[in-house]
């Protein structure tokens, strides 16, 4: 069974469209809305940098509450950058979460890596992994309700969450030792770079735990169409900055990932980070090419993406494609 997955980073920039930060928001609500509407196992992952000029979302936890009391079904899973914050304020939000979403938050631990961030927040590239086996460990012991130390301090978390013992906690990163933290200390992994995955794997055996984890991603970012050539030409300049914004990022911390610089539209689509597919096209490829926990990543509103674009893509996977392949949660 495949996974879906929805993510909203809510861009609005200037080179890609007009449309105000607000108009965005409120069609992230409406989309989200919407696909809860239909019932399908479906996780809304919603992103998460800071300081970014197009306005990218700061805050998940607040986008992902006030989805929460529109929706009924998805997974609302937030992501946090973890050596930014403070993990107790991180228990607290999403226990409230939980609570307003009767059980459906997940929470996905990253360690940052884009340099101006770090400064902005203070924090020593050389301490994420230290800071990230704090912070998943502080989050554990908070979601108990019971009294705990922190960095010498006695504290106690309240209200517990909805889920018990705790709301799912994934965890991402884009090297083995990544892997290998979420192996001892995650409930599954998601990571930047699917050959991670066999990494991750092999760790949860030396720990004998089970292994929970995204696969691979046949479509990469998929955006359905009935006409997908045409419709290339149309999202490629959103592509085209999504891409160029996270291998600048990615190259400013010397660090891989699946972004790469693209200075045409023809060069990123050869590339498949990005692709447009017919409803048959992606059903015939899902049954002979999907393995079980194998993702469908959808991203509608990519770079802001026009309104009556972002909607086609989106109601086509959910009108012709989602009735004819078995879907799953994660």
């Amino acid at each position: 069974m495949a996974y879906v997955c929805i993510k909203y980073e809510c861009r609005a920039p200037a080179a890609t469209t007009n449309v105000s930060l607000a108009e965005i928001y409120d069609t992230t609500l409406e989309q989200i809305a919407w696909v809860d509407s239909l019932g399908y196992p479906v996780t809304i992952n919603f992103c998460e940098h800071h300081g970014s000029d197009d306005e990218y979302l700061p805050s998940p936890i607040v986008l992902a509450a006030a989805a929460a009391r529109i929706t009924k079904n998805v997974r609302l899973q937030v992501n946090a950058i973890m050596p930014f914050l403070d993990p107790l304020r991180v228990a607290e939000d999403v226990a409230v979460l939980d609570q307003l979403s009767r059980g459906r938050a997940e929470v996905l631990l990253l360690g940052g890596y884009v340099p101006s961030e770090m400064t902005m927040f203070g924090v020593d590239p050389k301490q994420r992994g230290r800071l990230m086996d704090e912070g998943v460990v502080a989050l554990k012991a908070a979601w108990t309700g019971e009294p705990f130390e922190y960095r010498g301090r006695r504290c106690q978390i309240r209200p517990h969450p909805f889920q018990q013992p705790h709301p799912p906690i994934f965890m991402g990163g884009t090297s083995a030792p990544a892997a290998r933290r979420a192996a001892r200390a995650g409930d599954a992994f998601i990571g930047g770079l699917t050959e991670l995955n066999e990494i991750y794997v092999k760790e949860c055996a030396a720990h004998g735990r089970p292994a929970r984890y995204q696969g691979n991603m046949p479509f990469s970012i998929l955006f359905v169409s009935e006409n997908p050539d045409a419709d290339w030409e149309r999202i490629a300049p959103y592509c085209l900055y999504e891409t160029n914004t996270y291998a600048r990022w990615q190259a400013s911390a010397d660090q891989g990932g699946m972004f790469n610089s693209a200075l045409d539209a023809a060069t990123l689509r050869s590339w498949g980070t990005y692709q447009t597919a017919t409803p048959e096209q992606v059903i015939a490829r899902a049954r002979s090419d999907m393995a079980p926990n194998d993702a469908f990543i959808l991203h509608p509103l990519v770079a802001g993406m026009e309104k009556s674009l972002s909607w086609s893509g989106l109601r086509l996977f959910f009108e012709k494609v989602a009735p004819h392949v078995p879907l799953n949660g994660l």
